[in-house]
């Protein structure tokens, strides 16, 4: 099966078998095609798109590259949950403890941030001696123990995707909706699970800005996970603004464990507590939502969240006395505000500028291969819709190198805006499918 007959028949618009799929996907694993020849399909398949059906077998066929994790000995249906990114969104670090506090069990493969949105990773090597590049033995040890795990793609985990990513990422072929959700589910699907709840971001802040792209990307998702025999189901969530008041590692690391200890942002426990519920009740824990919603706050008042994040903490390395003591976390050694220049409402706090201008602090990374600073970030004071007087604090800035401290301002200036009347009140979950 040459190369040059698939690329053409895509280029054609016609639709792709099952077999030239894998010849693709098994030339990428493999290298037997050049990369000028995987790059021309990625192209290809960005003009002229793929079918649900093609996806799915896309979605397959990058699995089976690699390895499929087997956790069929540990009890019951497996669950986990994947964002498509945002600023401020820590809510992997909350519902993972709390649907395994509930009796299911969570194995997540994560990721490191990029560009404006944060990763899970990061956040948790903010925490001394957390390890987020488990082997898939200590992985499946750590589940077995503590019932949950969060770890970094090892290269057995969907190796087709690593390869095409690469390549999608320098040839402008990152933005199409079924290359997307074969990524995202390829490596989601490998995990070995049975349920996944997809949180699908819309807005400013988010990867998908368009809420009709976002909810395609959300149907194609839940058709693949269904296809591939994993139950799935998919909540559009907004992002324009961002999400809590934290933005940055070690200072989401902070709002996590206060939410946990049911002092945390309303917006942050309300969707950590409906995206965990939705996982409870596909893990077979609870039969309906209501059911699942009360067993998860009451893992909330109980404590018995928090004390299995300190468990999952402990067994991978990190020091479990972050939990009640927050110096034993990086605290960046300045701070500073940005305040309000008039008295009124505030109108706009726009999510990617504010993750823009964290980054510059050097809370994340526009390349994989730069080092971040876990201790600095932004903590927003003054929410949207708040009414704040001239003067006051809109955001704090904590960072270590007031040389970076030029750039995150400037970028703030166009992120926030006060105007004398509040803004209408943001719905915070748009959609929900499955």
């Amino acid at each position: 099966m040459r190369a040059v007959d698939i690329i053409r028949k895509k280029r054609d618009g016609q639709t792709l078998g099952s077999e030239e799929i894998d010849a693709f996907v098994s030339a990428a694993t493999s290298g037997t095609w050049p990369d000028y020849q995987l790059s021309a399909l990625l192209m290809a398949i960005v003009l002229r798109g793929l079918s649900s059906e093609e996806t799915a077998q896309l979605t397959a066929a990058m699995v089976h590259s690699g390895r499929r994790l087997d956790l069929s000995d540990l009890p019951g249906t497996k669950v986990d949950k994947h964002s498509t990114g945002g600023v401020g969104d820590k809510t992997s670090l909350i519902l993972v403890p709390l649907v395994a506090a509930c009796g299911a069990v969570v194995p997540m493969v994560s990721g490191h941030g990029l560009a404006h949105t944060g990763g899970t990773l990061d956040r948790l090597e903010s925490i001394p001696g957390f390890r987020v590049d488990l082997s898939p033995s200590e992985f499946r040890q750590a589940l077995a123990k503590v019932g949950c795990a969060i770890s970094g793609q090892t290269s057995e985990i969907a190796p087709a995707d690593k390869k095409l990513y690469a390549l999608r990422d320098v040839t402008s072929t990152v933005d199409s909706i079924p290359l997307i959700c074969a990524s995202i589910m390829s490596k989601k699907i490998a995990e070995g699970i049975g349920g996944l709840v997809m949180d699908v971001k819309c807005g400013r802040g988010a990867f998908m800005k368009n809420r009709a792209e976002a909810l395609t990307l959300a149907e194609l998702i839940v058709a693949t996970g269904r296809a591939n025999g994993v139950r799935t189901e998919a909540l559009l969530t907004a992002m324009n603004t961002p999400l809590g008041q934290s933005v940055g590692n070690a200072l989401e690391v902070i709002e996590a464990l206060e939410t946990l200890k049911g002092r945390g942002p309303a917006d942050v426990e309300t969707l950590s507590v409906t995206l965990a519920a939705r996982m409870l009740r596909l893990s077979g824990q609870a039969s309906t939502h209501e059911e699942a919603e009360k067993l998860i706050r009451a893992a909330i008042s109980s404590g018995r969240g928090l004390e299995k994040l300190g468990r999952m903490i402990e067994e991978q390395g990190g020091d479990r006395r972050v939990v009640d003591d927050y110096s034993r976390l990086p605290s960046a050694p300045s701070r500073t505000i940005f305040p309000a220049e008039r008295s009124g409402y505030v109108s706009l706090l726009d999510a990617k500028l504010a993750g823009l201008a964290s980054t510059a602090l050097g809370a994340g990374r526009s390349r994989m291969e730069e080092a971040i600073d876990p201790s600095v970030g932004i903590v927003v004071r003054a929410k949207l819709g708040a009414f704040v007087r001239a003067g006051e604090a809109i955001l704090e800035l904590h960072y270590r190198d007031s040389s970076r401290l030029d750039t995150a301002v400037a970028l703030l200036r166009n992120a926030c805006r006060i105007d004398d009347a509040a803004p209408p009140q943001e719905t915070l979950i748009l959609e929900t499918l499955g």
